[in-house]
């Protein structure tokens, strides 16, 4: 945000990070590094205007040296032999959304739900459209907008009954989401600029059970 880029960016960012790792042991004190590096990367890759090297070393409070977060750009393109054209599941949110013609408050609904996969590693290997699905129905049923499932099912081609499992997982991590010690998502989506989607409350798990039944 004070960057003022794209959540595409953010979402190649962590994407970056987590395809790197697949493939690298890192010592802990390199991980900010590594995070900001892969920003830097993934903001030259989606934004006209990216911030320049020297904003990201600024961010990380100069504890890195120019040098070291341009070797470790070197890395990670190396590593992943320069295809970052990863696909994340905020694209496919955005497409969903213009299927249903739904309206902002159930996209951003939606897109808080995904933010907060980002920060669990229970997620990195689920298929970005497939995550983007559970996220999107799990957004109609918390608005009681069940009645929609079947034209996502149609645009998404995931079958209902197949994203269930996920839809639960995903309504666990937001009952869960008070334990969690990472709150900067919930705080940006806490904001009336994003409706302040974080006062809806997750789903009674008995209730969900019975929206799922009857779908």
């Amino acid at each position: 945000m004070t960057f003022e880029v794209s959540h595409e960016t953010l979402y190649l960012a962590v994407k970056l990070v987590d395809h790197y790792l697949m493939e690298v042991i890192c010592k802990r004190d390199k991980l900010q590094l590594i995070g900001s590096t892969a920003f830097l990367i993934a903001a030259k890759f989606e934004e006209p205007y990216p911030p320049c090297v020297d904003d990201f070393l600024y961010i990380c409070d100069d504890i890195y040296q120019r040098k070291e977060m341009l070797a470790i750009e070197i890395s990670i393109l190396q590593t992943l032999k320069f295809d970052i054209n990863i696909p994340v599941a905020y694209h496919f949110l955005r497409r969903y959304a213009v299927c249903l013609r739904a309206d902002m408050n159930i996209l951003t609904l939606s897109r808080f739900v995904c933010e907060m996969t980002l920060q669990e590693y229970d997620y990195i290997h689920e298929r970005a459209s497939k995550l983007a699905a559970g996220c999107f129905l799990l957004a109609l049923y918390m608005k009681k907008l069940g009645h929609w499932a079947p034209t996502l099912e149609c645009y998404s081609g995931y079958k209902t009954s197949d994203l269930h499992p996920l839809v639960k997982q995903l309504n666990n991590m937001l009952t869960s989401r008070s334990s969690n010690k990472l709150k900067t998502v919930h705080s940006k989506y806490s904001h009336q600029v994003f409706f302040e989607v974080t006062k809806i409350p997750p789903l009674d798990m008995l209730e969900l059970e019975e929206i799922m039944n009857s779908c």
